[in-house]
């Protein structure tokens, strides 16, 4: 076993792209041994830059999606808080303490199918305004907007949208029926179009195999996604997916060493549910995830930034602003 993860490892960092059999048989290797032949592709293609970002829910509430896991939808009965679109002042203001405190990307993120035409040229206000004030990188999680509705978002100053596949193509229709995948990949090759960088990735532990795990690694390494979130679900009261069980940290380590098999070169970002993890998301930054949100999630909440920049300072790594 161990020659013929050696082997494999030695492929990938020689260009070769793991196909789905390959990537199952990893799963049945001693996860440890995986996650530190993930973690010398990651270092061999990536080096120790990592890629932080930190995101404001920009819009909470009253989603007309019924995807399972969500506490903004409309079709479940949670706690979560519901308000209209921020303003300027607040999304400067956010932007204004991420960036005092190092972190180089900042993420919008508005709940809903997509932002109404009034939103859009709203928040692109907003965009230009942060822009002209704060040196930080601004990302945009606005739906499924058209490629002209994302022209006008690249042009306010935003470099990359995020829009989660969630799961594999044959699960998603078990995890919402509002939209397709396909309307989701539509969206991200809109966004491509107008010259955005595209971010995109899923939620583990939905009640998905791991074939569909590989499955969603393989259609995003086909989409050339460059920055891939992995987020660890939260069962959240009041949703159909409260009594799921908890993933544990070595179900976590195995998942992202596998995708750092299949996904090389991408950054890998350690994102929801870090916070129910004990080590905080350590030793995944060991086993091939070199990317991470930090701060507050959308609906539950995070790691403090200062947390953060210990952590990865003890670990080695560098955190730099990425261009991808």
């Amino acid at each position: 076993m161990e020659e013929q993860l050696e082997e494999l490892k030695q492929k990938v960092v020689e260009g070769y792209k793991v196909n789905k059999q390959e990537a199952l048989a990893l799963a049945e290797l001693p996860v440890e041994e995986l996650c530190v032949a993930a973690d010398e592709i990651r270092q061999r293609f990536c080096g120790n830059s990592f890629d932080l970002c930190t995101i404001i829910n920009g819009k909470s509430g009253k989603c007309s999606e019924n995807c399972k896991y969500c506490a903004q939808s409309s079709f479940y009965h949670t706690n979560v808080e519901s308000y209209p679109l921020l303003k300027t002042e607040e999304l400067l203001k956010q932007a204004q303490y991420n960036s005092e405190r190092g972190v180089p990307r900042y993420s919008i993120v508005t709940s809903g199918k997509k932002l109404s035409s009034k939103e859009v040229e709203q928040v692109c206000e907003s965009i230009r305004v942060i822009k002209q004030n704060v040196d930080i990188s601004v990302c945009v999680s606005f739906g499924l907007l058209e490629e002209a509705e994302f022209w006008k978002v690249k042009e306010a100053g935003a470099v990359r949208v995020h829009n989660n596949l969630e799961a594999s193509e044959g699960y998603f229709p078990k995890v919402c029926t509002t939209h397709t995948q396909q309307d989701k990949i539509d969206a991200l090759k809109a966004a491509r179009n107008a010259g955005l960088s595209i971010c995109s990735g899923g939620i583990m532990g939905l009640g998905e195999t791991m074939e569909d795990r590989i499955d969603l690694a393989i259609t995003l390494r086909d989409l050339e996604v460059s920055s891939v979130p992995i987020n660890m679900l939260n069962p959240i009261s009041g949703t159909p997916y409260e009594h799921n069980s908890r993933l544990t940290v070595e179900d976590m380590c195995q998942i992202i060493a596998i995708f750092r098999f299949i996904l090389p070169t991408a950054f890998i970002r350690l994102a929801g549910g870090r916070g129910l993890m004990k080590d905080q998301g350590r030793k995944c930054f060991q086993s091939g995830a070199n990317a991470a949100i930090t701060g507050d999630m959308l609906t539950t909440t995070g790691i403090t930034i200062k947390q953060d920049f210990q952590m990865l300072q003890e670990l080695g790594y560098e955190v730099k602003k990425i261009c991808q």
